[in-house]
């Protein structure tokens, strides 16, 4: 009973898992094509997705240390899914437990990767934007004003890309 639990909650999650790589490809797109409202709207779709999950994650462990307490053991160990299905001895609930567990781990790599993909775009748009603002602009240190070339101690130069003074 309490392994059907579980196994019924890590395929939730799994499913709640794909609907984040799901928005992890529209924030992709969104970010190509510079869309910052679908992009807000992605934003707060994955921060209610992510409640979900910590919810989820609540309750996995929940039927984990029940599944525990079902076989005999009584303390609150905090053991992965291998280490459970080591005390799982029906073959078929084995089998279900691995295979959930691999689709699971699957699932969680490519949203990683996704992430990391989407973190790098939202960088390099911002790079752009950047030198793009430099060109339109001028750097700060380029100053309006005549000075002589030997007063250089009034030139202020920027220490990095991106200036936090406002």
């Amino acid at each position: 009973m309490a392994l059907t639990t579980l196994i019924e909650l890590l395929e939730r999650l799994d499913e709640v898992h794909i609907q984040m790589l799901d928005l992890a490809a529209t924030k992709k797109q969104a970010i190509m094509e510079n869309k910052v409202e679908v992009l807000i709207d992605i934003l707060n779709r994955e921060s209610k997705t992510m409640k979900l999950v910590g919810q989820l994650e609540e309750q996995r462990t929940q039927a984990a240390y029940a599944f525990l307490q079902g076989v005999g053991i009584r303390s609150n160990l905090n053991l992965n899914l291998t280490e459970l299905s080591r005390l799982v001895f029906d073959p078929e609930d084995k089998s279900r437990l691995l295979q959930i567990q691999k689709k699971l781990s699957g699932t969680l790599h490519h949203l990683k990767e996704a992430n990391e993909l989407n973190q790098k775009l939202i960088e390099q748009s911002l790079t752009f934007i950047d030198y793009s603002l430099d060109l339109l602009v001028g750097r700060p240190n380029q100053e309006m004003t005549y000075h002589h070339p030997s007063d250089k101690g009034s030139n202020v130069y920027r220490s990095g890309l991106f200036d936090a003074r406002g």
